[in-house]
């Protein structure tokens, strides 16, 4: 096909952001300097969000076989570009400003993974094509593995870099083998020409069916449900905050993407044994997240087990695939990605700048509320928003999910949603209670006076302001999602 200027401009984000990463790379060969590789970034990732509005004028556009830049593709592409440039401005604050106070290594390499890995995510949410949906995959995943194991110097982020490896690598295999099975019986790779090839037959053979569970095995490994989860928890933990902060909400918000667009295109994805699989893992994802993160004394790790549940309550939508559905995966992700970056942005700012071992520790933030007021409110509005309490973002979210759970009759699923929320209340106001609690006299870290008034403390502050707002007055972001195409 021949590529017209329209291609160009439906293209503009993804190229933008490959373009800053060769820029980023080209900076740090001449001169190696934290700032100018952070300012390069951000300038970069928002003229690459800025570059969504002209693609949206051209879209919907085919842009090869592989790719499709729409609605649907373009909303994704600015939730993966906003985390990605919130992951940097925590990263920013994170490593220290300056040489010899905070990280000891080389900092500017963070930038070019996670700007490589955001162009993985747009790539990914882009696919229409079983190539591209691999190759996206990878290109997210192969940074990921550098920026988990970036803090070197402890031991517990090494072991993260490579349990995320060699489970992720794991992952592919399973990617790649479903992959070759659903060829050998459908001929083609692309979303639709799948869906075209088996729409006829009354019922997917089985070597469709076991090639469509062995690639929802291998992007359940990315989303960490059960029980393919087990390297969640220590991830979350070894990884720097800001990069635990990127794989909880861009990684994930890629892979859902592409997930939910193949079950949309493909009727191999409608076969009762593949929704009865997912059942399962969505009830065991719900129910054992929560329970485990009953357990949990440490920040990161609870917020990890936190994960597995709530990509169960999505999977919830994803079983319906009728009504609300797509909206509903849309609403939750946006509330999901601010309430998560919250989160994890009070444990990046709390250790700033990088003091070795990250402030996760629940006891370390004990009577925070008399020495960080404002950060303990911060903490507290995303911790209400994770247990989804009215007047909060995720109590939107959770609602839209809810509502497509009843209206396709899921009682099942809705049963163990309850269930898990229930027990999700009592560990996230087991948080809240221990941020009022009497000061201990043992502190190892603390967040600096004036966090506030920097770029890490300004993003927090906004991104908990937006919490609220969308749990408030949710109006303008139900707007958002049924502009972006979202609802077919």
């Amino acid at each position: 096909m021949d590529l017209t200027l329209d291609h160009f401009i439906a293209l503009l984000p993804l190229l933008v952001t490959s373009a800053t990463a060769v820029l980023v790379m080209l900076g740090i060969a001449w001169r190696r300097s934290h700032t100018q590789s952070f300012v390069l970034s951000v300038i970069g990732l928002n003229l690459a969000l800025l570059s969504l509005l002209p693609a949206l004028q051209v879209a919907p556009l085919q842009v090869t076989t592989l790719l499709v830049v729409d609605r649907f593709a373009c909303f994704y592409m600015a939730l993966i570009l906003a985390a990605a440039l919130a992951c940097l401005t925590l990263a920013h604050a994170y490593l220290g400003e300056k040489q010899g106070k905070g990280y000891p290594g080389n900092r500017e390499e963070l930038y070019l993974l996670m700007l490589l890995a955001a162009a993985g995510g747009l790539v990914l949410v882009s696919a229409q094509h079983l190539a591209s949906l691999f190759i996206g995959l990878e290109l997210l995943s192969l940074p990921t593995y550098g920026l988990v194991a970036y803090a070197f110097f402890n031991k517990r982020s090494l072991e993260a870099g490579l349990k995320y490896m060699v489970l992720s690598a794991a992952g592919s295999a399973f990617l790649l083998f479903g992959m070759a099975l659903l060829y050998a019986d459908a001929g083609s790779l692309s979303f639709a020409g799948i869906g075209t090839i088996l729409a006829p037959a009354a019922q997917p053979g089985p070597l469709v069916q076991l090639g469509m569970a062995l690639m929802l095995v291998a992007l359940a490994f990315k989303l960490s449900l059960v029980p393919f989860h087990l390297w969640t928890p220590d991830v979350y933990e070894g990884a720097p905050a800001p990069v635990a902060a990127f794989l909880a909400t861009a990684s994930k918000v890629a892979v859902f993407a592409v997930l939910l667009r193949l079950f949309q295109l493909s009727p191999a994805a409608a076969s009762p044994a593949l929704h009865g699989l997912l059942t399962v893992i969505a009830v065991a994802s719900i129910l054992f997240g929560n329970l485990l993160a009953l357990l949990q004394s440490n920040l990161k790790r609870l917020l990890g087990y936190s994960s597995i549940a709530h990509f169960g309550y999505l999977l919830v939508a994803l079983i319906a695939s009728e009504g609300l559905a797509v909206e509903a995966v849309g609403v939750y992700l946006v509330t999901y990605v601010l309430t998560v970056l919250g989160a994890f942005g009070v444990v990046t700012l709390m250790s700033t700048p990088y003091n070795g071992r990250d402030c996760d520790a629940l006891y370390e933030y004990r009577g925070l509320f008399w020495r960080r007021p404002y950060l303990t409110a911060v903490l507290t509005v995303m911790m209400l928003s994770l247990a989804g309490i009215p007047l909060t973002a995720g109590f939107i979210g959770k609602f839209y999910i809810i509502t497509v759970g009843v209206q396709a009759e899921l009682w099942w699923l809705l049963g163990a949603l309850v269930i898990g929320s229930a027990i999700g209340v009592f560990y996230y106001l087991r948080v809240m209670v221990t941020l009022f609690m009497v000061e201990p006299n043992l502190r190892r870290h603390d967040a600096p006076f004036n966090w506030g008034q920097r770029a890490g403390g300004i993003m927090l502050l906004l991104v908990a302001l937006l919490a609220f707002v969308f749990g408030v007055y949710p109006q303008p972001l139900l707007d958002l999602v049924l502009n972006a195409g979202l609802v077919q």
